[in-house]
């Protein structure tokens, strides 16, 4: 039987990684973790997994789920009362069964693999026009990763263009409270948390007088068996594509792009066989580097992670990052290989909890790194990238680059 390892090496390893350096360049200390054994225990008492199999089962398990909003307090006492934390916590993301299954099986009668599909020519038209206005040095993230999805999501629910923009910084100020619930963050995320609500609220009062062929029409009319989303949920819903599909797929692309600078060889791999490359590369872009660093559950009831008993009522963090790269699942792991044979990233969950936008951040990226490499061949770094201080959402706030 697996011993869970506490000590001092180990507190020292985890409490890195809620700082800089330890966010900069967070893999050493996933490497050592993993040495060190299957599973080890927090200082505030958590269990943490950093090696792929403990990962993906933790992701998996249907007796581990998410905190339960009356347990909640430890994050923020009457957090009910702040806008940014009641949305995100009564949300897909963070709510479990039956309330979970129930909301799934009514969302994913309307945002379905073929209405994902259907937005691929307005992508290509999307990548095509922020490439063309880049020119010279220029931010990758203000100029690209930023405006691509929040286009692509607003299309997807059919916000105005010219509405758009206001809900890139709105966003990146709620979603800091998915990694420190501060005064200060709470300042921020509360009145960007209710902007965008109140937002949604009039756009799903157009969609119920003039429906359109947008997915805000269709989740105003989504029904199953008489059942239907509330006016709450359809708005905590709406709000959850903005902040999770936005927030992730922007950090996918940046990070992919410092991937790939750090890599010569790889972009120019991209470059010459894109199209017929765009699928496994992208997946080994989310292995190596992933926009989802780490992923909370509880256990529901007794159970065995690793070999070891768990109780019920205990926390346990899977490290997506470092099941990333376990060289026991990935030959080399450390290096980047857009051709990787049988790769199996854990960077969107599992199981019942796995992204619902999955989809989406994968067509996004397949249409648009290729486009990137073949645009701009001489593309390279045109200043330090500025990282995020943030581990669960691993992303950049920065990326100079020279496109000429």
């Amino acid at each position: 039987m697996t011993d869970i390892v506490e000590s001092p090496e180990v507190s020292t390893l985890l409490d890195e990684l809620t700082r800089m350096p330890g966010r900069e360049d967070p893999y050493p200390r996933y490497r050592r973790l993993r040495e060190i054994s299957p599973i080890v225990r927090a200082g505030d008492g958590a269990l943490v997994v950093t090696r792929h199999a403990e990962c993906t089962a933790v992701v998996k398990n249907p007796k581990l789920g998410h905190v339960p909003a009356h347990m909640l307090d430890f994050v923020r006492p009457g957090w009910a009362d702040h806008p940014s934390l009641r949305q995100l916590f009564t949300s897909l993301i963070t709510i479990n069964p039956p309330d979970h299954t129930r909301l799934r099986r009514l969302v994913s009668t309307s945002f379905t693999p073929r209405r994902v599909e259907a937005l691929r020519p307005r992508i290509e038209r999307m990548v095509d026009d922020l490439l063309s206005a880049m020119s010279g040095k220029v931010d990758f993230v203000t100029a690209f990763a930023f405006p691509l999805p929040v286009n692509v999501i607003g299309e997807l629910l059919g916000v105005p263009e010219a509405d758009r923009p206001q809900f890139q910084q709105l966003v990146r100020d709620w979603t800091m409270v998915m990694e420190i619930v501060t005064d200060e963050v709470l300042a921020k995320a509360d009145p960007a948390a209710a902007t965008i609500r109140d937002y949604l609220a009039g756009l799903a009062a157009e969609r119920r007088a003039r429906p359109t062929d947008d997915l805000m029409s269709a989740l105003v009319a989504a029904e199953e068996d008489g059942d239907k989303l509330s006016e709450d949920e359809l708005l905590t819903m709406a709000g959850l594509l903005f902040m999770a599909g936005f927030e992730t797929t922007t950090n996918l692309l940046a990070n992919s792009v410092v991937a790939l600078l750090d890599h010569p060889g790889q972009l120019a791999k991209l470059r010459t066989d894109g199209a017929a490359i765009a699928v496994p590369a992208v997946e080994e872009l989310l292995r190596y580097d992933s926009p989802v660093q780490l992923i909370p559950r509880i256990a529901w009831d007794d159970i065995e992670v690793a070999g070891v008993p768990i109780q019920g009522g205990e926390r346990i963090i899977s490290y997506l990052g470092a099941g990333n790269r376990d060289p026991e699942r990935f030959e080399n792991p450390d290096r980047l290989d857009l051709t990787r044979p049988d790769n199996a990233p854990v960077s969107f969950g599992g199981g019942i909890h796995y992204c619902l936008g999955a989809p989406l951040a994968r067509l996004e990226a397949q249409i648009a790194l290729p486009a990137l490499a073949q645009r701009f061949p001489a593309m390279q770094l045109a200043g330090a990238p500025a990282r995020r201080d943030s581990l669960t959402l691993r992303g950049l706030t920065s990326l100079p680059v020279a496109v000429d």
